[in-house]
Formats: C-alpha cells, sequence, structure tokens
C-alpha cells in the first residue's frame, strides 16, 4: 500500500497576487465616501443616500478584503492551521454578502416608507455627485476586473463596486427624471430599484461563498470524470473515496484511494494519478492512497 500527497507549483495564492490593486480601489472608494455622504444628507435624496451607504459598504468590504489576504499570506507558527489561513478570503467575501444584502434590505424598506410622501430633493447635487461617483466606481472596477476572475475574495470586492457603479447611474437616472418631470417620486423608486440589483448580485456571491465553506466539488470539474480519469490510469482497478473542495480561490485540493491491480507498480500507479490531476484538473494539491486488491481499505466506513 502506498500513499502521497503532490504540490504543483503555486506562486502565492489569486487574492494576494491582487492586494495592491485592493489597496487602489480602497483609497479611492474611502476617499469618496464622506462626499457623497454630505451630499446626500444637504440634497436629502435618500438614492443618494442609499449610494453612499453602497460606498459605506464598498470600504467596509475592500478593507476586510485587504485584511483577508494579508491573514492569508502569513505563515502559521500555532502548528494547528494545517491548511494555513487561505480561507480568510472567503469569509471576508462572506462579509461582502452579508454588507450587500443588509444595505440592500435597508434601502427597500426606506423607500417603501417614503412611497406617497416622497420629500423634495437637490436633483441637481444629485448628477454632479452620482457623475463623480461613476468615475470612481469605474476606476475601482478596471482595478479589480482581471483579480475577480482569480479571487472569490476580489470577486467579492468587485461585485460590490458594481453595485455601486449600478447605484451612481441610477443616482443620475433619478436626478434626471426629477428635473423632466418635477415628481421627486423618482428618487424613491430608483433607490429601490437600486437595492433589488445589490440584493440579487449578493445572492448570486453568496452561492459561491457557501459552495467553498460546505466543501462542494469546485465548478467546471465533475467528480464523476474525475474518477472515470483516474480509473484509466494504467494499474488502476478501482477509485473510491474522492473528495474534491476548494480551500480558497485557486486552490483546489482532493484525496482519492486508488485500488491497483496485482502486480501494478504502486509508485508508477501514484505519480501518474498525481499527473492526471494536475494536468487535466489543475489541482495543485493531491492526497492519493494506493491499496492492493483485496486490502479492504475504507470500504467498511458509513460515510
Amino acid at each position: 500500500m502506498g500513499a502521497g500527497h503532490s504540490h504543483a507549483p503555486v506562486i502565492g495564492h489569486a487574492g494576494g497576487r491582487h492586494r495592491r490593486r485592493l489597496a487602489g480601489a480602497f483609497a479611492l472608494t474611502a476617499g469618496f465616501f464622506l462626499i457623497e455622504l454630505v451630499a446626500g444628507l444637504v440634497s436629502g435624496s435618500l438614492a443618494l443616500l442609499s449610494d453612499a451607504g453602497h460606498m459605506a459598504a464598498d470600504v467596509v468590504v475592500l478593507g476586510a478584503a485587504l485584511v483577508a489576504t494579508r491573514i492569508a499570506s502569513r505563515p502559521d507558527r500555532t502548528g494547528r492551521r494545517t491548511y494555513g489561513s487561505y480561507r480568510a478570503e472567503v469569509f471576508a467575501s462572506a462579509l461582502a454578502v452579508l454588507v450587500m444584502l443588509a444595505v440592500g434590505v435597508y434601502v427597500v424598506v426606506e423607500a417603501i416608507s417614503r412611497l406617497g410622501d416622497a420629500p423634495e430633493v437637490a436633483s441637481g447635487a444629485m448628477l454632479a455627485v452620482g457623475f463623480a461617483g461613476l468615475v470612481i466606481n469605474v476606476a475601482s472596477m478596471l482595478l479589480l476586473r482581471s483579480g475577480s476572475k482569480e479571487s472569490l475574495n476580489v470577486k467579492g470586492a468587485y461585485y460590490e463596486v458594481i453595485a455601486d457603479a449600478a447605484g451612481s447611474v441610477g443616482v443620475m437616472v433619478a436626478g434626471v427624471l426629477i428635473i423632466l418631470t418635477g415628481q421627486p417620486v423618482w428618487d424613491v423608486v430608483v433607490a429601490g430599484l437600486i437595492a433589488v440589483f445589490v440584493i440579487i448580485r449578493a445572492l448570486v456571491l453568496g452561492r459561491q461563498v457557501v459552495a467553498v465553506l460546505a466543501q462542494h466539488a469546485p465548478d467546471g470539474i465533475d467528480p464523476d470524470g474525475v474518477a472515470a480519469a483516474l480509473s484509466a490510469v494504467p494499474g488502476v482497478a478501482d477509485v473510491h473515496d474522492l473528495h474534491l473542495w476548494t480551500l480558497t480561490s485557486g486552490m483546489n485540493v482532493a484525496t482519492a484511494h486508488l485500488t491497483a491491480d496485482h502486480g501494478a507498480d504502486h509508485g508508477v500507479v501514484l505519480s501518474d494519478a498525481r499527473d492526471v490531476l494536475r494536468d487535466r484538473y489543475g489541482i495543485a494539491h493531491a492526497t492519493l492512497q494506493v491499496e492492493a486488491v483485496g486490502s479492504g481499505g475504507c470500504h467498511d466506513l458509513s460515510w
């Protein structure tokens, strides 16, 4: 019986590679948040205040993402975190989901309470601040776009910025509609639509976060397909106890027991199976156990 694990060369985790871009987006967003908050309070616009709330959420989410990348890159000195602290980035993404949901629900409730009694708002200020916010959000989106494809942590921040950009567009649309119609109710309507959009984006991201924390098979990897590929390795008679999950973005993990044919070289079987997981599925960390036919293995386990 043989066992072993492999590590494909990995240069840093996905979130850590984009730390500087996160820092840049954080600086832009934090700098504009206070301006928009003051403008919202002065103008009395719910759409502007809702967008300021999204900006505040951005500050929290981007800050948490930055802290998470720092924590994830620190070596474990306790000896108890056998997988390191990479999951900190996933928890930061979960925080992004909670913040987006909280802001979205608050704005929906506030919008409903203002229906039929929408206060007068300063539409000119809405247009000016909405445009400035859109410029800031677009700049942040450009900084985070590439990282959002690699890191769930960065994707959480990117989604939050997208929601904020939509909020800025909504603020401008509300300002134009108020100018054209003279009806301040458009401020409430647009704010509610922005909030619904934010909630939907939060739910999409939340589903991905839950999949990682619940240790589902990584997106794009079919467990049955992996089992079939390992079964096709020369010398493998059976594959069982196969587990596939994502540790953090860009770090997929696998464990499996392989039953080898009589006379098969266990070392060769182990090496070939690692190559299949690495080259075909991009699984950097695989822990495999090779068992002889009839050894029993884990077939008697109840889970």
